[in-house]
C-alpha cells in the first residue's frame, strides 16, 4: 500500500531530555492509527514535528511523499495535512462559516461563494450547520472541536492528525465529537490519531501504537494490543488506564 507519512529515525530533544529517540514509523494511505500512551511519552511531540510545528533534530519526515523541512516543501505538506489540536485554535473574532472558508479563499484560492459552499456542506457533516453564524465563543467545547474538524476538512486533506482532540472537554461532550471521528474513519482519509480514548482506539483503529519514553513500545492491531500486549510496560499501562 502507498504509504502516507514515513517516520526515520527522528529524533528530538528539548535540552537533556530525549521527547524522540529515533522514532521509524509507517502510516499507509487510508489507514487509521492510533498513539496512546502516559503524558510525557512523545505522543504529542510526535505528532507535531509531522509538520514542524515542532522541529526534530535528526532523521526525516515525509508526507505523501515530499520530505518535511523549512520553503517551499513545508507548504505543500501542510496543504496536504488537516491538524486538530486539543484547544480548538478558532479565530474568535471569526464566525463559524468565516473559519471554515478561511484556509480555502487563503491557500487555495477559491472563490467566496465556493468555499461558502463548501463550509455549509462540512458544517452539516459535523452536526452544526445551524451554528454557521454564531462565534467560538457561543458554542460548546464540543460543538467547537467539531468547527475544528470542518475546518481540517476543508482544505480537502491527504492526512488528518489529531493531537488529544477531546482531552479538553467535558466529558459528556466527548461522544459527539468521537462519533464524527467514527465517521470520518470510513471515508478513506489517512488519520493519525493521539488520544487517551482506549474505546475509540479499540473499536476504530486499523492499528494502535503503544509509546513511552520517546519510542515505539509495541505496534499492532487494536485486538493483539488490548487483548493480548506483549510487552510488560504495554500491559501495565493498560492495566492501570482500562481500571480507572
Amino acid at each position: 500500500m502507498e504509504t502516507a507519512i514515513k517516520l526515520r529515525a527522528v529524533t528530538k530533544r528539548f535540552g537533556n531530555f530525549t521527547a524522540l529517540d529515533r522514532i521509524n514509523l509507517d502510516v499507509a494511505a487510508g489507514s487509521v492509527v492510533c498513539i496512546i500512551g502516559p503524558s510525557g511519552s512523545g505522543k504529542s511531540t510526535l505528532i507535531r514535528c509531522i509538520t514542524l510545528l515542532e522541529h526534530y533534530d535528526g532523521g526525516s519526515i515525509e508526507v505523501a511523499g515530499v520530505l518535511v523541512k523549512e520553503g517551499r516543501q513545508l507548504r505543500l505538506v501542510r496543504e496536504e495535512v488537516g491538524m486538530v489540536f486539543q484547544s480548538f485554535n478558532l479565530f474568535p473574532h471569526m464566525t463559524v462559516l468565516q473559519n471554515v472558508m478561511l484556509a480555502p479563499v487563503k491557500v487555495r484560492k477559491c472563490s467566496r461563494a465556493e468555499a461558502e459552499t463548501k463550509a455549509f456542506d462540512l458544517l452539516n457533516r459535523v452536526g452544526i450547520k445551524e451554528q454557521a453564524h454564531k462565534y467560538p465563543n457561543q458554542l460548546s467545547g464540543g460543538q467547537q472541536q467539531r468547527v475544528a474538524i470542518a475546518r481540517a476538512l476543508a482544505m480537502e486533506p491527504k492526512v488528518l492528525l489529531f493531537d488529544e482532540p477531546t482531552s479538553a472537554l467535558d466529558p459528556e461532550m466527548v461522544g459527539e465529537v468521537l462519533d464524527v471521528m467514527r465517521d470520518l474513519a470510513k471515508t478513506g482519509v489517512t488519520m493519525l490519531v493521539v488520544t487517551h480514548e482506549m474505546g475509540f482506539a479499540r473499536q476504530v483503529a486499523d492499528r494502535v501504537i503503544f509509546m513511552d519514553g520517546g519510542t515505539i513500545v509495541e505496534d499492532g492491531s487494536p485486538q493483539q494490543i488490548f487483548d493480548k500486549p506483549r510487552e510488560t510496560r504495554t500491559k501495565l499501562f493498560l492495566k492501570a488506564v482500562l481500571e480507572h
